[in-house]
Formats: C-alpha cells, structure tokens, sequence
C-alpha cells in the first residue's frame, strides 16, 4: 500500500513537473514574440527642410493709446443750458460742447461794469484837479487804485462766464455724452471724453536684454488681433527710463499715422519691430512643432535599425529653437538642417524611433501670408 502511494506521488510530480515546464516554454515563446512586435507605421505627412532669410523682428503685444485724451469736465458748477456736441463726433480746439446757465454772471457783469464807468469818470475828473493843484496827490492814488481795482472786477467776472463755456481742448473725437440738457454740474463732474487718434500711439514692453536694440527711430509694424486684416506702420519715439522691478521689460512707445481713426485708445495689437537685419532661418508649418514644457520639438524622418538590424523608416525626435512666426509658418533657428525631412502633420502620435509610413497628398498649409491672416 505505502509503495502504490509513492508511486502516485511520483506519477502526479512528474506530471505537474511537464506541465510547468512546457507553460514556462509558452510563456518564454510569448515574450520572445512580443518584444520582436513591431507596430505598424504611422501615416504623416512631410516637408523637406529648406533654409531661409527672414528679417530679424522681435515681436510683442502692444496696446493703443491717444496722444491726447481726457474726459472734458466742467470748470465750474452750473445748470447746463446748451448742448452743442453730439456723442462720437469730430470737433476742432475751441469748438464750444457746453454751456452753462449764466444769468447770475452777467446780473453780476453789468453791476461791476458800472462801478468800473464811475470810477473811470472820477478817476478822468481827479487827472484834471491834481494838474491844476486843487487836490492832493493821495487823493489821486486812490481813484486810480480805485479805478484799477474796477477794471480787474469786470475782468474777473468775465473770466466766470467764460469758463462756463466748455470748449474743445484741442481737435479729437467724442465719446458718449454724460450730461443731459438742464442737469446741474458740480465743478469736475465729466462731460464727455475726448481723444486725439490721429496720429496715435502704441506702447508695448520688451525684455531689458533687447532694450538696447530697440532704439528711437526703429520701424515699427502694428497689425490688429481681430479679422479686419489692418496694417499701420510707424516708429519708436520714446522708451521708458526705468525698468519693471517685476517683469524685467522695459516700456517702448511707438507713433504712427491713423488717418481713418481705424485704430483706438485701449486696443491690443500685435508689434513688430524690425531690428534692421536678416538671419537665416528653417521656415516650417506650425503643425510640425511639438510643444512641450522641458522644450520644443520636431520628428525628423531617416532610416533606423531595429533590434534585429533591419532598416526601416522611423522618426527621431530632435529639440529646436524657435523663432518668430508669419503666417501659417513657424522659423527654426536651430535643431534642423537644409535637407532634412521634417513630419508636418501628426507628430502627436509620434514617439522617438517610431515606424512612420509618409503619404504627402494631403499638406498642411504652408502659407507664410494667408487670407484670412488667422486660419
């Protein structure tokens, strides 16, 4: 009995023993033929690199303002009796907005002009006496301080109802109106807002490094963020003497000519300034660029290895530089040769060393001016 049980035990271990031995083959067999997997291509597209000269430009978003702009306020409380202006239109220095109520001021205008007669005529009466030595001189003083004194009053009250009239400082165009026919004024109370577009400028903040390339007289290119598709150009007038303890940028302004006032206070706009200079570049479609937080990249296409030392078409990932954008184009300034075939479209599939099956009838655009500007 005891040598039949051991001979079972023998039969089962035996057994269990081939079993295990032919999964670890199967399980062996099974890693072999996963690790020699090789996925199947990925379709992309492709452009041959070439290089290029673009005109060295350092770009930054900048901001209209109004060489001249105010809100027009009254100078002095009053009734509003005239509204002389209407909401967005154009006006010249001096045009009058606003009157105010007056009545007061000219009661008051005709009682100091009065006094400023008689003194006049005593003062013209006394000039005759004192000639003639029938008064003493001090009398004389007096009526002339008197008559002085008469002239400044009438001046004074006449420079009250002048500036009760609210005029144009200087030639501009109106926003909306604030005030409305018989509201009373309190002296500073807005009246309208009024802004100088013509020319105008635009100020925009470049890194303290590239402050000393950025002198006066630099040409400047402006074009608008939104569909119009407008373009100004002007000049570098002015850069801030300090700089921003927070940013490290350095403020430029630049002016330019708005004849049709397309342009207004408070909008942003893309700036370019040109440094006067070219530098060669490898222009690309801004698909082919690979974002990413430890740096920018492209997938150059080339021949590999695999494991097995077959040659197969595969990618490398290759870090570059970048420069400025026009258009639907991207510059390189560095990380791809002249030469080089560069993936266009569908690097977000792409990993390093990855087979990549290249089918170019369908190209993404490539324009460095497209219509519209941002498609």
């Amino acid at each position: 009995m005891a040598k039949r049980m051991i001979l079972m035990l023998a039969i089962t271990a035996t057994l269990i023993g081939a079993l295990g031995f032919a999964k670890f083959r199967q399980i062996q067999e099974a890693m072999a033929q996963a690790a020699a997997f090789q996925p199947p291509p990925e379709a992309v597209t492709t452009i041959v690199a070439k290089q290029s000269k673009w005109p060295d430009t350092l770009s930054a978003i900048g901001t209209i303002a109004a060489v001249q702009g105010v809100t027009v306020s009254a100078d002095l409380p009053g009734i509003v009796e005239r509204i002389d202006f209407e909401s967005g239109a154009s006006v010249l220095a001096g045009d009058i907005l606003v009157q105010l109520d007056t009545k007061q001021e000219q009661a008051q205008l005709a009682a100091v002009e009065s006094d400023r007669d008689l003194a006049r005529l005593n003062f013209e009466r006394l000039k005759d006496l004192v000639q003639e030595g029938a008064i003493s001189r001090a009398d004389y003083d007096r009526a002339a301080a008197e008559q002085r004194q008469t002239e400044a009053k009438v001046g004074e009250v006449r420079a009250a109802i002048a500036r009760k009239t609210i005029r144009a400082p200087f030639s501009g165009i109106l926003g909306i109106r604030q005030v409305n026919l018989g509201q009373y004024l309190s002296a500073g109370n807005a009246v309208v807002p009024l802004q100088s577009l013509d020319p105008i400028y635009v100020n925009f903040s470049v890194p303290q490094q590239d402050a000393e390339r950025t002198p006066v007289g630099r040409n400047v290119r402006i074009t608008t963020a939104d569909s119009t598709d407008l373009e100004f150009a002007g000049q570098v007038t002015a850069i801030n003497s300090v700089v921003d303890e927070v940013t490290r940028n350095v403020q430029v302004q630049a002016t330019l000519a708005n004849p049709q006032n397309k342009l207004r206070p408070g909008m942003f706009v893309q700036t370019e300034v040109d440094l006067g200079m070219s530098r060669p570049i490898v222009p690309l479609p801004a698909s082919a660029i690979n974002y990413a937080p430890y740096g920018d990249s492209v997938f150059i296409v080339a021949d590999l290895q695999d494991q097995n030392g077959q040659t197969y078409r595969g990618v490398r990932q290759q870090v570059v530089k970048l420069g400025p954008s026009r258009g639907d184009q991207i510059s390189i300034v560095s990380g791809v040769k002249s030469g080089e075939e560069v993936v266009t479209s569908g690097v977000f599939k792409l990993r390093n060393g990855a087979a990549v099956l290249v089918n170019n009838k369908n190209q993404p655009s490539n324009n460095p001016a497209p219509k519209p500007e941002n498609n």
